[in-house]
């Protein structure tokens, strides 16, 4: 399956420095690729970011997937992570959101901050699954 499937049909929500983030309408799913380390101001900027146009999209294109990169994304701050649990986790479940994948060579400080994100995510039923690709990723978002 390579890349293009992956990239077809793509809405570019946000692209700079930090972080790419899109929409690929196919899959009904919204992207963020991270890119280093970001400040927490850019951090929640960018999910209250995506969280608004998920929500401006209900309507039209429903974003029921959402996929994050985190492969080259720097330590997360404590209380960006924990204000994603607590925040951006649940408005994403109150606007659709039904899957979340992450795309991960999770080393150890990863492993940690992905094991709290997973108790997060248990703790409101939102399917999430650990995968190495994004091709990974859109196959899972395929599956039932």
């Amino acid at each position: 399956m390579g890349n293009v499937d992956v990239m077809e049909d793509v809405v570019v929500i946000i692209d700079n420095d930090y972080v790419k983030a899109t929409y690929i309408p196919k899959h009904k799913l919204v992207t963020v690729t991270w890119h280093g380390q970001v400040s927490s101001e850019n951090y929640r900027g960018t999910y209250n970011t995506v969280l608004d146009y998920q929500k401006s999209q209900m309507d039209k294109m429903p974003v029921t997937n959402f996929m994050a990169d985190i492969r080259n994304q720097g330590v997360v701050n404590p209380s960006d992570r924990k204000w994603f649990e607590e925040v951006a986790i649940q408005r994403a479940i109150s606007q659709g959101l039904k899957k979340t994948a992450v795309v991960t060579d999770a080393n150890v400080f990863k492993k940690y901050y992905l094991n709290l994100i997973l108790k997060a995510t248990n703790k409101f039923g939102l399917p999430l699954k650990l995968v190495a690709t994004p091709e990974d990723a859109i196959e899972f978002f395929k599956s039932a």
